[in-house]
């Protein structure tokens, strides 16, 4: 008999093509883009894999129901989402997609980066309405990026990919993570070690890609935005709660910071709206990942999970510690 897979969005089909080939794999009905939880939880008894999707909660009511379940396949890079201490406890095991991420997040912080520094998004929206945008020598002034210092906030495989693209565009980088890099790493990429407190007060432009964690929870907040340079810029394509979202309206509110450009949002898909009101600040909806390509690749690979994890081979594994 098939195993049975219980995929929680209507996700292109390219990507699981072999999967659908070995097992009995059920998608939602055409024309619906998602399984509600509830009628996951209805269905779960009758499954051994769940294929979730990073915003679908996987909690300790819907992983005991599941009976059956040997295998919860994430569809991300995180696995907030999961309840992986349950899972575990239960010998259920958790993968996920960590390196299929890496190169389209770090694209978009690079995009966000620029966009920000050269005021591309403001002066887009402004510029279509005539007689919003005044051209002259010394109106609508960015920052240019070359010879700035990137301080990037958790060198992990985003971080580092980020670095590239910083380094090609003649920045220099500093970092801090929570165990540091090697000498050999460290001169791949020109990088210096600091403390969090450090880097803020030197980098003219603060990246954010830690994981998120109930430690790094407002890792960037009110103190932090006092410790930067009037003239810095916040990214954050990593975690919405990273940041204190209400200090980060302060800030640029106040001057504290010259602008910011995020990815994420702390309460949601949306930002607040005292924030989506600055100008200087660039908004996009979660779009890190979002390519056509991305999101095949991703879908290979939560299937290349299921399929080795029950015939053999290599295995995104997520440990709870």
């Amino acid at each position: 008999m098939k195993k049975r897979v219980l995929v929680t969005y209507n996700m292109f089909r390219a990507g699981y093509a072999e999967l659908i080939e070995k097992y009995d794999v059920t998608f939602p009905p055409e024309g619906r883009e998602s399984f509600t939880y509830d009628e996951v939880m209805d269905m779960i008894e009758d499954y051994d894999v769940l294929q979730s999707m990073f915003n679908f909660k996987v909690d300790e009511a819907l992983i005991t129901k599941g009976k059956r379940l040997k295998l919860i396949s994430n569809y991300a890079v995180g696995f907030d989402n999961i309840d992986v201490a349950c899972a575990t406890r239960l010998g259920i095991q958790v993968t996920n997609t960590p390196h299929s991420v890496t190169e389209p997040t770090a694209d978009q912080a690079m995009g966000l980066i620029y966009a920000v520094t050269r005021r591309i998004a403001e002066m887009d929206r402004r510029i279509r309405i005539k007689g919003n945008v005044h051209v002259g020598l010394l109106e609508n002034l960015g920052h240019s990026l070359y010879g700035k210092t990137l301080g990037i906030i958790g060198m992990g495989r985003i971080g580092c990919a980020l670095a590239r693209r910083a380094m090609a565009a003649g920045m220099k980088i500093v970092y801090t993570k929570r165990n540091r890099m090697s000498n050999e790493e460290e001169q791949k990429y020109n990088a210096i070690y600091m403390s969090k407190e450090e880097l803020l007060q030197c980098a003219d432009i603060v990246s954010v890609n830690a994981p998120y964690t109930p430690e790094t929870f407002h890792i960037i907040g009110e103190a932090e935005f006092d410790l930067m340079k009037p003239s810095a810029i916040l990214i954050n394509t990593a975690r919405g709660p990273l940041v204190d979202e209400r200090a980060l309206v302060t800030a640029l509110k106040e001057g504290k910071i010259w602008g910011a450009g995020l990815d994420v949002f702390e309460n949601g898909d949306y930002p607040s709206d005292e924030l989506a009101m600055l100008d200087n600040a660039v908004l996009n909806p979660h779009l890190g990942t979002q390519t056509i390509e991305t999101r095949n690749e991703m879908a290979f690979v939560v299937s290349q999970n299921i399929i080795n994890f029950f015939e053999g081979g290599e295995v995104f594994k997520v440990n709870f510690i």
